[in-house]
């Protein structure tokens, strides 16, 4: 009897101690749970009516700059100009050594008197047809020769603008080697500055809102009080697949002359009211190491990393162009804390 009764409380022991383990096993498990969570905020991403304008920062660029040369290296008679001189289309810049010129004049008109006397004779059935070609070939030739030499004897300025380099003095010879400084052979440089240009790198997805002959406005540091316009004269069809943006070519007036190429300037464009998914700011997460943004979202108490494309950023918002979708339930409390398809406690 007392063995049995014995071998009953050892049983009861064994049963009790095997029922304090189990239950100590659950509670870890649900500690466990309950620490992988995270407390969070969330709200809804709506559409919001926006007005689009973004703003840029561009060198401003030459409108036209040439660096100007003849043809074939030669002695270079006499300039007729200086840095920062005031050329017009047209203009003698240069006069090359006329030697060879004079000895193509020369040639023309021999070849000219040539062909005037076969001319007379053709009327007359003189001379064959073959004669006839033959001198009036020669003609042409000579001609072409001739105005081909003076073009690159007298170097006239193309367009209207200003010196901005001289590479070369009178009486020095022209060799045709490139200048240095540019990497191009020339004698000098013209670049035109009472217009001016800029290009900019414009986000894809604004690819259908961006048309030729909107306006935008140039502002300058050096200039503050001065505000100029730039017309998009030029939209780029293809789309940069690194940066994916396109480039846009706006062309500016500057008759003032206050701003020159090389300046540093401000571009704001304004691309109308549309509607957009906006966000606060302090939603997005930037990648370390990358330029990549992200978001968390709320995928049925699991946290998912959206990568997004963000856009204009309105007071304390920034608009998504591309990565969630209207009524997205986004993280904006806690995401700091937050890794992909962790879980969470959202709080109200």
């Amino acid at each position: 009897m007392n063995t049995i009764k014995k071998f009953s409380i050892l049983l009861m022991s064994l049963i009790m101690i095997i029922g304090t383990s189990c239950t100590n096993k659950k509670d870890t498990k649900s500690e466990v749970k309950v620490s992988d969570t995270v407390r969070v905020k969330t709200m809804i991403a709506e559409m919001d009516t926006i007005s689009r304008t973004i703003d840029y920062t561009a060198t401003l660029l030459a409108m036209e700059e040439v660096h100007l040369a003849p043809a074939m290296p030669g002695r270079i008679k006499q300039f007729n100009v200086e840095i920062g001189s005031n050329v017009e289309k047209g203009q003698v810049i240069a006069v090359m050594d006329s030697t060879n010129l004079e000895q193509s004049r020369v040639s023309l008109l021999k070849a000219s008197t040539d062909f005037s006397r076969m001319d007379t004779l053709m009327k007359t059935k003189s001379i064959s047809v073959q004669q006839y070609d033959l001198a009036k070939t020669a003609y042409e030739i000579a001609k072409s020769s001739y105005r081909n030499l003076l073009s690159n004897t007298q170097l006239r300025a193309p367009f209207s603008g200003v010196i901005s380099g001289k590479y070369f003095e009178d009486g020095e010879i022209y060799s045709g080697t490139p200048v240095a400084t540019i990497g191009k052979p020339a004698i000098v440089s013209i670049v035109q500055i009472n217009q001016l240009k800029a290009l900019i790198g414009v986000s894809a997805s604004y690819f259908p809102f961006v048309n030729k002959g909107m306006v935008a406005e140039i502002t300058s540091d050096i200039y503050t009080d001065l505000i100029l316009k730039g017309l998009i004269t030029k939209i780029y069809p293809t789309i940069d697949q690194t940066t994916k943006t396109f480039t846009v070519e706006l062309t500016i007036q500057n008759s003032s002359l206050k701003l020159r190429p090389g300046m540093f300037s401000k571009i704001q464009l304004n691309l109308g009211k549309g509607k957009a998914i906006m966000v606060p700011t302090i939603a997005l997460i930037k990648q370390t190491g990358t330029n990549d943004m992200y978001v968390f979202v709320n995928n049925n108490g699991i946290a998912k990393k959206v990568r997004v494309t963000p856009g204009a950023m309105i007071d304390d918002k920034t608009e998504i162009v591309e990565g969630i979708n209207e009524n997205d339930e986004i993280i904006v409390v806690g995401q700091n804390k937050l890794d992909d398809k962790k879980p969470l406690i959202i709080e109200k």
